[in-house]
């Protein structure tokens, strides 16, 4: 088990971490992404893109098809991204835009050539290209870009505010791993943009001796001494062996990665071209943030009326765009305020409504209590004359209900009155509408029947199993009448069902038992007197 780290381990990590923090939010950051519709070359060139600009961008940013231009600079700023590169494709070409964040301007490139990483590296005899390469920073070396012209030094501007600066004399030599040449021909007008790796190797000693300071040991197999290797440098390639010169040899201030690359000793730089390779041409700065005022063009030229007349438009177009916003701004603001207005008289409406009603009920609870109770007399007196109508079929005396009013006209149709309480002993009526004293028939244990048919059979309690029999003996072959009366509720004795029709009847078993039972006891009694 590791020992555990002391206070003064912790408070020196802490302060290069809060330092290292700072550092990275100081410098430039840039967004790589491409607009529209691009094909599989051009989408490879933009990851070529992202590489160079390592690792202050954002390797794996998703660019989708939904997405604005203003959500990427809404990103921006938490972010802290101070430049855009956009590529978009054309009838015409390719075009590349260089935007500073947040205010302009814009740099517009025309693409006219271009080269992907992966077919300058495949050009390569020996490839020199690592992961580590792109842990650091490329340095930027600017060339040619001193001629007079407003536009020349704005691009510089550009380019150079794209990547850190460097403090010559707090630099460290082994955090320079490439290098980023950007060339401008005044002939042609173009900008070269090339990527290199950078290798420093030391100079001043036979080829041999570099063989040996390398990490592949050269095959001595074949020599006899090693002085053969130092001084002859045998069974080396012409390719192993560069040439150098006054325009890539430099004394080292510092201790490079490597070995002998020594302080104070001279050693050579050289550069090998990882790509991508492009040739731009600028075709024009707009002042904004891909919009506003055009500062240069290189294909159209005005003269400065012209340029006066296009301000005035655009000046007119500014104040036109004000206005109609003020305007909008007011109207809503108006109909604010006639909505409040109205949401003020409709809570003021809705309250004095309110007020009424509570008045009303007021009123209502100190009315005279004996009136209440007069009102409920006389709809007691009506109810009970109604009914009286109902059950007798005739009009009431006068002096019977003094509290209800005379009907005038009996063939309307009655009013709902109240149900009035019966006594325990009664029933209430079937059929009130055609209930009449004239149609009560009682039975002998008391039941009511209104219909007259069903009087006529005159009710008989029989048993479906052969029991007793309550009835007459000349009302035998009467017993079983139900099939025209069965409709009219009649019971039977066994399950108590009633026979609503000739096909619903169940007591036929019952019957022919019953005829046969009296067939013996005839011919019993036939026999008997025999």
């Amino acid at each position: 088990m590791g020992k555990s780290k002391t206070k003064y381990q912790k408070k020196a990590r802490e302060a290069a971490n809060n330092l290292a923090e700072e550092t990275y939010g100081s410098v430039p950051h840039t967004f790589v992404f491409h607009r529209g519709q691009i094909g599989k070359n051009v989408g490879q060139l933009v990851m070529d893109m992202r590489r160079v600009m390592e690792p202050y961008t954002a390797i794996s940013l998703k660019a989708r098809k939904k997405n604005l231009l203003k959500d990427y600079v809404t990103v921006a700023g938490p972010l802290g991204v101070t430049h855009f590169s956009i590529f978009t494709k054309t009838d015409s070409g390719i075009n590349m835009r260089l935007a500073r964040l947040p205010k302009g301007p814009t740099l517009c490139f025309r693409v006219a050539k271009y080269t992907l990483i992966k077919d300058v590296v495949s050009s390569l005899k020996r490839q020199r290209m690592h992961d580590q390469q792109f842990t650091h920073h490329p340095l930027l070396v600017l060339n040619n870009f001193g001629t007079v012209g407003m536009h020349i030094k704005l691009m510089a501007t550009m380019f150079q505010n794209m990547f850190p600066s460097i403090n010559v004399h707090q630099i460290s030599l082994n955090s320079i791993k490439r290098c980023v040449l950007i060339h401008y021909d005044p002939v042609s007008q173009e900008v070269e943009f090339r990527h290199y790796s950078l290798k420093v190797v030391p100079v001043g000693m036979s080829r041999g001796v570099k063989k040996l300071m390398q990490e592949k040991f050269p095959n001595m197999s074949k020599l006899e001494d090693i002085s053969e290797l130092l001084m002859k440098g045998v069974n080396l390639s012409e390719s192993e062996a560069e040439q150098d010169g006054d325009h890539n040899i430099t004394e080292l201030p510092q201790v490079y990665s490597g070995r002998g690359n020594m302080a104070s000793q001279q050693s050579a730089v050289r550069l090998t071209e990882i790509g991508p390779r492009m040739t731009l041409q600028l075709v024009k700065i707009l002042e904004g943030m891909g919009d506003g005022k055009v500062l240069h063009h290189s294909i159209v030229s005005k003269t400065e009326k012209e340029l006066q007349e296009i301000l005035k438009r655009k000046e007119a177009r500014l104040k036109e765009k004000a206005e109609r916003k003020l305007k909008q701004e007011e109207n809503i603001a108006r109909k604010k305020k006639k909505l409040d207005e109205n949401k003020k008289k409709s809570l003021e409406g809705i309250k004095r409504k309110r007020q009424q009603e509570g008045q009303a009920t007021d009123d209502d609870e100190v009315e005279d209590p004996g009136k209440q109770d007069e009102q409920v007399a006389a709809e007691e007196s009506e109810d009970e004359a109604e009914y009286y109508r109902q059950a007798v079929g005739e009009e009431p005396d006068e002096d019977m209900f003094p509290g209800a009013k005379r009907k005038h006209s009996p063939g309307k149709s009655p009013r709902p009155f109240k149900k009035r309480k019966m006594s325990p002993g009664k029933a209430p009526p079937k059929d009130k509408q055609t209930f009449k004293t004239s149609d009560r028939r009682t039975s002998d244990k008391g039941k009511r029947f209104g219909d007259k048919k069903t009087v006529e059979g005159k009710s008989r309690f029989i048993k479906s199993e052969g029991g007793k029999k309550f009835a007459k003996k000349g009302e035998r072959e009467n017993r079983f009448a139900g099939k025209r009366t069965g409709a009219t509720g009649t019971k039977t004795g066994a399950g108590g069902k009633k026979f609503g029709a000739q096909k619903g009847f169940k007591g036929r078993a019952a019957v022919k038992r019953q005829k046969a039972a009296r067939g013996k006891k005839d011919f019993k009694h036939k026999k008997g007197r025999s």
